[in-house]
Order: structure tokens, then sequence, then C-alpha cells
């Protein structure tokens, strides 16, 4: 598991280590893990150091200081390193280190032909124009060398956070760098992992630097290990109800598509049984059809106890008989995953965003999964004037009582508790028509599995949904394979994703 970390939090870390090191430690060390992953670069790009063109893009700030160190560890390489400065001050000492190396030094003037061909020429691009202290967008000048860069065809390293991408939001205002691998240091920052940040950062490596945090993580990212917990094989003497029932409530006969989505999916997601709730919609029948193994019921969801998850609302058109279904779900005492039309009807409807948060107060877990379009319903101009997706979504779940998966590119789970995760796994290959009703029975099918193992507790549920999500991430990933996909596609993929958690990809 990922540790996430803001600014602040990096701040007090480092101040900490700075009275048990000597000045300059941590300079060099990020200096030092920068300069290797450049040669690694130039090795992959021209086959080796000597008579690479690298350029710098140097701040006013540390970030500028870690280029110019690494600059002159390059330099001593065999490159030629120029450095574009865009403040009348650097770092002195990095500075002094770049000149001793034989680097160039040029003032920044986007009129001069000389430079604008250096970025043209240049193998690689290092961006250490801005960093954590980053705020409210490039300055015209920053902004101007930005936009060179783009035109170039240089790998690009930006150095800790890409400038122009603040660091605790993932917002970029104007301008930024795109970068196509960002060297982050002692800890990785939300803006590098949430949208829209994460697609100007890359690939993120982080460094260890040997800086502690004692505060806990506004964030965590998870790994195949982690999810793999989530999704254990079968254990010798288990059997079906014990593995976990997956209820799904899905499908209209506007949407009937949506129920067999939903119901593959769950099927696959690690459970030993899906039953089918049968609204006397015609959708019942299809579903058998398709998947023999399924059962339908039409009892009320409160009365099927051998459910241990409930996953309701995928292709419902959020009419009023829909409400019905979704109050009835919302009574059994388990996990619910609420979609699709049933999100409309929790933005309409107080009685049933009074029952979600009844069902919080009795520790009764009820997840949310809007897109950005669902979420402007239940939370109107949050993320148009808020401070970013992480915040948002954590502000959500808080006011709703409920784990909000904002969907999109960097998926932020966050729970009531504070807790949250950012999803890395997904990819462009999850935005197909029906991919959220996939999303939805793999999260039905991991929280029954969990609630069937005895796990109760929003923190723990909280990490399950988050290991659902990673899920489907790889389910898209390997359904893809460079080739377009449909949610059909995905949704056979999710027993080889399963697989891919436990057995590191070995499916």
């Amino acid at each position: 598991m990922i540790p996430i970390h803001d600014a602040d939090q990096v701040r007090a870390a480092e101040a900490e280590a700075f009275t048990l090191l000597q000045a300059g430690v941590l300079m060099q060390r990020a200096a030092h893990a920068l300069s290797l992953s450049c040669v690694r670069l130039l090795t992959e790009v021209r086959g080796g150091t000597v008579g690479a063109r690298v350029v710098l893009l140097v701040g006013s700030g540390n970030n500028g200081g870690d280029a110019l160190w690494a600059g002159a560890m390059l330099a001593a390489r065999g490159c030629r390193v120029d450095a574009m400065t865009v403040s009348d001050r650097v770092h002195d000492a990095g500075a002094g280190a770049l000149r001793r190396a034989g680097g160039r030094f040029h003032p920044w003037d986007r009129d001069d032909e000389r430079q604008v061909s250096l970025l043209t020429a240049a193998d690689l691009v290092v961006d250490g124009i801005l960093g954590i202290g980053g705020d409210g967008g490039l300055r015209p000048d920053a902004a101007t060398l930005a936009d060179a860069v783009l035109a170039a065809e240089a790998v690009v390293v930006a150095v800790d956070v890409p400038s122009g991408v603040q660091a605790d939001t993932g917002i970029v205002a104007g301008a930024a760098v795109r970068a196509d691998v960002t060297v982050t240091f002692g800890a990785v920052k939300p803006g590098l992992v949430v949208a829209p940040g994460a697609a100007y950062a890359g690939a993120v490596h982080l460094v260890d630097i040997g800086i502690d945090f004692p505060d806990r993580p506004i964030a965590r990212v998870l790994e195949d290990l982690d999810v793999a917990t989530w999704v254990p094989e079968p254990a010798v003497d288990t059997y079906k109800y014990r593995r976990g029932v997956v209820g799904v409530a899905a499908g209209s006969r506007a949407y009937p598509g949506a129920a067999l989505l939903v119901t593959a999916a769950a099927r696959h997601a690690n459970v030993g049984m899906v039953r089918y709730l049968d609204r006397a919609d015609g959708n019942a029948a299809t579903v058998v059809s398709h998947f023999p193994d399924v059962v339908v019921d039409g009892a009320p969801p409160v009365h099927q106890d051998r459910v241990s998850a409930w996953a309701c609302g995928s292709g419902f058109p959020g009419e009023h008989l829909d409400e019905i279904t979704i109050m009835a779900v919302l009574e059994a005492p388990v996990p619910v995953v609420l979609d699709a039309g049933a999100l409309r009807v929790v933005a309409e409807s107080a009685e049933v965003r009074e029952r979600i948060a009844e069902r919080s107060a009795a520790g009764v877990v009820t997840i949310l999964t809007p897109h950005d379009g669902e979420f402007e319903r239940l939370r109107p101009g949050a993320l148009a004037h808020g401070d970013g997706r992480l915040s948002a979504a954590q502000r959500a779940a808080v006011d709703l009582q409920a784990v909000v998966v904002l969907k999109g590119p960097g998926t932020v789970i966050a729970a009531p508790t504070g807790t949250a995760y950012v999803d890395t796994e997904g990819t462009s290959d999850l935005g197909t028509a029906g991919s959220g009703d996939v999303l939805t029975g793999i999260i039905g099918g991991v929280l029954a599995g969990a609630w069937a193992d005895g796990f109760r507790d929003p923190e723990s549920l909280a990490e399950a949904t988050a290991a659902a999500v990673w899920l489907h991430g790889a389910a898209g990933r390997i359904a893809a394979r460079g080739a377009p996909i449909t949610a059909t596609d995905l949704a056979a993929a999710v027993a080889a994703a399963v697989g891919a958690a436990r057995f590191g990809g070995r499916t």
C-alpha cells in the first residue's frame, strides 16, 4: 500500500529530518536519485549519456536546486546540459556545481530562437520550475517555457511535481509541464494521482530520501498484494454461503443489459452465489437464461437472509418505482452499492438520504458510485468550484454518511471516517458503455465476501471497495491488450483480474 501525503506533511517531515542531518543531505539524495532516473531514460532512448542533450527548466526554489545538482551529475557523465532559468534567483550551490561541470545558463526568452532550438534538439528535459509550493498556476514567463516544452519531442522528467500542477489537489490552472516521468521524493503527493494532475505526471517514481511521516496519510493507493487479501483463494472447507452471496437489483425494461452486466461481474468476483431480485419486469428470465447458476427471488431483500451484500440501481431510470426498490434494498442489514439510477434517487429523495444516514449510524455501509455528472447532482458545484476531486469526494462522504466512489481518471474512494484511496490501476479503456455496471457487480461481490468473512467496520469495507475498483481497472487492462473493448469483455475479464491480484499477474 502506497501512502499519499500532502505538502504540509512533507514539509513537516523534512523539517524533522533537517534536525538530524547535515545541511544539503536531502537535496543531494534527491538529486542523485533524479540523475539516475535520467541516466536510465537516456540509455533507453539513445543508448547512453555521452553526447546527450539535456535542458533543465530552473526556478528559484529547491526543485530548481535538485535539477541543477542532477544536471551537474549528468554533465559529469558526458551530457551537454543547458539550464533555462525563469527567475533572477537560483539555488547557489546547485548553480555553482553545474557551472563547474561545464553547464550553460540561459535566462528564458521565448523570442530567442537559439533557446527554442535548444529545446527542440533536446533528448531530455528536466522540469524544476516549481515544486510542492506552487499554487495558482505558472507565471507568464514560466507558462511560455512550459508551452515550448510541449512543442518539443524530448522525454520530459518532472522534479517532484510537474510545474503548474497543484501538489495537494491535482488542479491545473492554465499552462503546465506535461511529464513522461515524475521523480517524487519522500512521498507520493495527491496531485500526482488525482485528475487532472495525474495526466501531467506520467509514470510516477517514488524515491526514499530518508524522511519519516508520523501523521496518517491523507489517502492511499492499493497494490496487488493489498487487493489479494480481499479476494482470497477458497478455504478447503468452504461452501457457497461462506464465500458470500451477492444480491443484484439491476436492470429495467428500458435497460435490460445492465442486469446482465452487473450479474456477470458479480459472479466472477470471488463469491459463492448470485441472487437476482425479480421486479416482474421480464429481466429475471433473461438473466437466468444467460447464467443458469443465478437464483431468482422476488422476496423483499430484508427477508433474503443469505445475501451478504446488494448491488442496486444499475439500469434503473430513476423513477418512483425505483425509489421503492431502493428503500427496500436499504432495509437489508448488509452493505449496499447504489449506482446509476439509484444515485438520481439519492440526489432527489431526502427520505433515501436519511435512510443511508441511519444505516451508517447503525454501522452498516452504503456505497455510492457517481461519475462526474452524477456527482454534480449529489453535490452541485463541488467539482467545478472546490479544491479538487479528493477533497470533494471526502466531504461528500462525510455529508452523505456513505462511502463515495468518485469515478474517473484516478477514481477516488472516500469513507465518512476520513479514510480515502486513489486508484491508479484503471485506464481509459474503462470508458465504455456499461463499464459502471461491471464495477457495481465487482464491488457487490467483494463486499459480499468481506461481510461473509466477518468484516463489519467501515474502514475495512472502504478498503474492500477500493480493492474492487482496482479489480475493475485490472480487468480493463487484461481485456484490452491494446485493442478496443466493450463492457461485456470487461465483465469476462474479472476472474482473470482476481487471479492477477492473487498471483501477481500469473493468470
